[in-house]
């Protein structure tokens, strides 16, 4: 059994907070769930990216429905982030398991660290 099947009240919990932020502010598969499952769930980072990527193609779906029906999504704009987030999904996913799980982590904390600071600043 995986680790993450062995917490199911903390990864429902986790699914559920991420849901809430996905929804409020359009973010939740790198900036919750992925540290939740390091820190909470303590999986590795590798595994914890991909199991975010599986989480967000649910949620976005749900969430573009219902964005959708108050017609806040600009379809060309998402075509082309579409586009780009494709090619960067591949290599990203490449490059992932050639890459230390420590400095993954790093690499993680330092983005989400200089996130909070440019959003503050708004």
């Amino acid at each position: 059994m995986s680790r993450l099947a062995s917490k199911t009240a903390p990864a429902l919990l986790l699914g559920f907070v991420a849901g809430v932020v996905s929804g409020l502010f359009g973010v939740g598969g790198g900036i919750i769930v992925v540290p939740g499952l390091v820190l909470a769930i303590r999986i590795r980072p590798a595994m914890a990216s991909g199991t975010s990527i599986a989480t967000i193609v649910v949620s976005a779906a749900v969430g573009v429905s219902r964005f959708q029906g108050d017609g806040a999504v600009d379809w060309r704009a998402a075509a082309l982030l579409f586009a780009g987030a494709s090619i960067g999904a591949i290599a990203g996913g490449r490059v992932i398991t050639n890459v230390p799980q420590s400095l993954l982590a790093k690499m993680l904390s330092v983005l989400m660290m200089i996130s909070a600071i440019k959003i503050g600043l708004l």
